[in-house]
């Protein structure tokens, strides 16, 4: 496991913030060493979203953030629904066939500012 600099509390807080929002947006733009720490525990959650049972439920509850998802309908009705009922409702059925491997990792070129390894990483 990549330590990222940070203090252990730091780290999954970190950790906890971008699983949240790569599957509130699908896709996130970080540096490449995040993102290969963040592929696992999004991989992790979406086995939970496909088991669907309520202890896969609360497993995911105690990791992901309680953040609010606001998603468009085709005649433009909004909902708001939770991250984590997004991620049972919405993503995880999307993988029922797909043996893991839900994410892809694309690099995009060093950051201006410190010349860190930029990549984008979505839900495949």
């Amino acid at each position: 496991m990549r330590k990222l600099q940070r203090t252990s509390s730091q780290r999954k807080a970190l950790l906890r913030d971008l699983t949240t929002d790569l599957i509130v947006h699908e896709r996130i733009q970080t540096t490449e060493a995040r993102a290969k720490e963040v592929r696992s525990t999004v991989e992790k959650m979406i086995t939970l979203g496909k088991r669907g049972d309520v202890h896969a439920r609360r497993k995911a509850a105690e990791w992901m953030r309680r953040e609010l998802v606001t998603s468009t309908d085709e005649e433009g009705n909004e909902t708001t629904t939770f991250a984590l009922q997004k991620l049972f409702d919405d993503v995880a059925p999307r993988y029922a066939e797909r043996q893991g491997g839900y994410t892809r990792i694309m690099k995009m070129g060093p950051r201006r500012g410190d010349g860190a390894p930029i990549v984008i990483i979505e839900l495949v």
